[in-house]
């Protein structure tokens, strides 16, 4: 595998394959600032892509170019760059490191089958990592770890081997040992030496020997262990050495079902380790025939059995990425599973992200759609393509309708892949246009941008009439605010978020509402008398009519209740909607002449107010459960945090050998921002889940300052 000799460079031409096998499509994943885009841009120059690297401090590498990814200087969104290797194309997903770009991330994991974790030499491994490695160890997905940032003024290479190990695990073995300004390959027992850039091979220095010796031992052992040969390991115990092409060739196959995982150091600026790792991915990584095929379905929603990763099979693709713009338009990225596209063909595109998951920014739709442009992309380059055959990754132009997540299938054959699963966002930001004339614009602008993320959900709220984005984090919200603005243009102002609160009586209490206008002519006349009394939470409203003897005629008793209900909808006393309250209709006055519909709805408005008056009005706020997923050791830290947010703990339950969900009923008012500040705490350790509970009493304290704000 990686200790191979060949050196062969690429031709810098977008790769060319007519077979699945011939493919390798991997995913770029770690921190933030561990050196993934840097680490694909050495690899593109290593394979002949590029003569010479960009850098993200001058915003000139392949894979970050968006406009806030060069301000920002690092990745926000999942980016592709493709490079030949031993006549095989090697597919690069670029994913962002932070946090609230985890969408970007969670696509670029469905549109690989296998995974570089991109280590920093200077930082190790974080908990989201370690968590992410979890995740990919549930589905098998094949691995390997590159150390990176070995010239870094704090690196040490042994340090970060041995995070990496403990938190992945035993089966994490290095190939190679840095030296000098090479590698030397424990198998080969050879010294590769990058001078100027060229890989040569000589012997390694004799003081590595005692540290060859020992790696490669270990590394023996964990290949012959995962072999299928039962016969090996009797062999090498008895003193046998064991072939290196035996080695090599049982090696491969265990990276390529995910049971081994090879370690390959890594230095960007200078290439060391670059035509390694290139041949851990083209010999040791799966091609896509050998990767399981997402949930597929019918039309009718019937699962669908018998499709393989075959060009001439029907077609079957999925939409991993959109970026729409102004001037180009709309662009889909595509990862092809069965069949070929072919440019000018009409497919069928499906979404269904509402029927699998429920509420979603993303309407579900079927229709039919022309394929436009195909190109295959080198960042934001697009290289055209004749075909892109089942097993391969293409970008395709004015797809007008295609969304994040969609299917592509045969219009004749219409298929469905079961969305990958996203994060719910947390973090809500409410917004609204800072000039009344972008309020169109607006719309416009949040619609795209949500076709593009599926981790967006855009919500028009109907009692508090804001704009509510949901959003992943705050860096999250400052790329959706700044594409508004940059590619939209729309200016945006975030405004104080308003929780939906709910007003109700605290006790029974009368009103008299009388509406009386005379100013000559047709005057308005109407007056009545109600009784209110709270109800228990849930019991909505009721009106009852205890009129006697005509005093409000029966014609005007439902204006009495509609004028209520229109005051309830308004609020009495911090402009809120009124529940869980009795109105009964005890009497009233009316004119022959001037009484009227509108009259009594006046009356009972303000007979509502009147009776809020006379009693005490209190305020109901929503209450979330929450289920926080925390490490062991910070149970106590989010338990004493939630309490100071009102929290009211429930219990805790115990996940995984390390691991404990806490949960909590607490007021949404105190967890706006909880997002944020559970980051904050667990420095990213830990995660939470939120769903709404119920309405309860707001402490009279907090209720007082929303009454005086109002």
């Amino acid at each position: 595998m990686a200790d191979k000799a060949n050196t062969s460079q690429g031709t810098g031409a977008a790769p060319a394959v007519d077979s699945p096998a011939a493919i390798r499509n991997v995913v770029l994943v770690g921190p933030s600032g561990a050196g993934k885009t840097t680490l694909v841009e050495a690899l593109l120059v290593a394979s002949g892509v590029l003569s010479r690297p960009g850098t993200v401090l001058d915003g000139t590498t392949v894979c970050d170019f968006d406009d806030a990814e060069i301000r920002q200087q690092r990745s926000v969104g999942l980016s592709l760059a493709s490079l030949p290797h031993d006549d095989v194309k090697v597919n690069l997903i670029d994913t962002p490191g932070y946090a609230d770009f985890v969408g970007e991330l969670r696509a670029g994991l469905r549109a690989a089958d296998c995974a570089l974790f991109v280590i920093s030499a200077s930082e190790g491994v974080d908990e989201p990592t370690k968590t992410l490695w979890h995740e990919c160890d549930q589905v098998g997905m094949p691995r390997a770890v590159v150390i990176t940032k070995l010239d870094h003024a704090r690196a040490n290479y042994q340090n970060a081997l041995a995070a990496a190990q403990a938190a992945f695990g035993d089966k994490v073995l290095p190939l190679y040992l840095p030296a000098g300004d090479g590698l030397i390959g424990l198998l080969s027992q050879t010294y590769y030496e990058y001078a100027d850039g060229k890989r040569s091979t000589a012997a390694p220095d004799e003081s590595h020997a005692d540290q060859i010796e020992e790696l490669r031992g270990s590394l023996i052992e964990g290949i012959i262990e995962e072999s299928e040969d039962e016969s090996l390991m009797d062999r090498y115990l008895g003193g046998e050495e064991i072939d290196q092409k035996v080695l090599i060739e049982d090696l491969e196959r265990a990276v390529a079902r995910g049971s081994f995982f090879p370690v390959v150091p890594v230095c960007s600026g200078t290439g060391v380790g670059t035509q390694e790792l290139l041949e851990v991915m083209t010999s040791g990584f799966p091609s896509p025939p050998e990767h399981i095929l997402p949930e597929v379905y019918t039309s009718h929603g019937v699962p669908r059995q018998g499709l393989a990763c075959d060009p001439s099979g029907p077609l079957l693709a999925e939409v991993v990425k959109t970026t729409s713009d102004p001037y180009v338009g709309r662009v889909s990225l595509v990862r092809v599973f069965s069949g070929t596209i072919r440019p000018d063909t009409t497919v069928h595109v499906s979404g269904h992200f509402t029927s699998f998951f429920g509420e979603s920014s993303h309407a579900d739709h079927d229709e039919d759609e022309k394929i436009g442009t195909l190109s295959f992309p080198l960042g934001k380059l697009q290289r055209p393509a004749s075909a892109v055959i089942a097993g391969d990754l293409c970008a395709i132009g004015r797809l007008t309708r295609a969304e994040t997540g969609d299917t592509l299938s045969d219009k004749s054959d219409p298929l469905l892949l079961k969305p990958w699963t996203m994060p719910e966002p947390l973090l809500p930001i409410a917004v609204q246009a800072h000039a009344k004339t972008d309020e169109d614009k607006l719309g416009i602008g949040l619609q795209r941008l949500a076709a593009e993320d599926p981790t967006l959900r855009i919500e028009q709220n109907p009692e508090t009439h804001q704009i509510v984005l949901w959003c992943m984090g705050e860096a999250h919200s400052d790329v959706v605010l700044d594409g508004l603005a940059n590619r939209y243009g729309v200016t945006v102002d975030t405004v104080e978020l308003r929780v939906p609160l709910r007003e109700t009586f605290g006790g029974k209490a009368k009103g008299h509402g009388r509406h009386v206008k005379q100013s000559g002519g047709h005057g308005q006349y109407a007056v009545c008398d109600i009784e209110v009394e709270p109800l228990p939470e849930g019991s909505d409203f009721e009106f009852v009519d205890k009129v006697v003897g005509g005093a409000v005629p029966r014609q005007f008793i439902p204006s009495v209740e509609k004028g209520v209900r229109a005051q309830m909808e308004r609020g009495v006393a911090a402009g809120y909607p009124m529940v869980d309250i009795r109105v009964t209709l005890l009497d009233g006055k009316a004119h022959s002449v001037d009484s009227s519909d509108m009259a009594f709805q006046m009356a009972g408005g303000l007979a509502l107010r009147e009776a809020a008056a006379a009693t005490k009005v209190s305020l109901l706020e929503p209450v979330d459960l929450v289920s926080v997923m925390v490490p062991d050791e910070l149970v106590g830290a989010v338990m004493s945090d939630l309490s100071g947010r009102r929290g009211r703990l429930l219990g805790t339950d115990k996940v995984g050998d390390d691991r404990t969900v806490v949960k909590a009923e607490v007021p949404q008012v105190e967890i706006t921002r909880y997002a944020i500040d559970l980051r904050s705490l667990s420095h990213g350790a830990a995660s939470f889940t939120r769903s709404f509970s119920r309405y309860e009493p707001m402490p009279e304290s907090a209720a007082a300052k929303v009454k005086s704000s109002s």
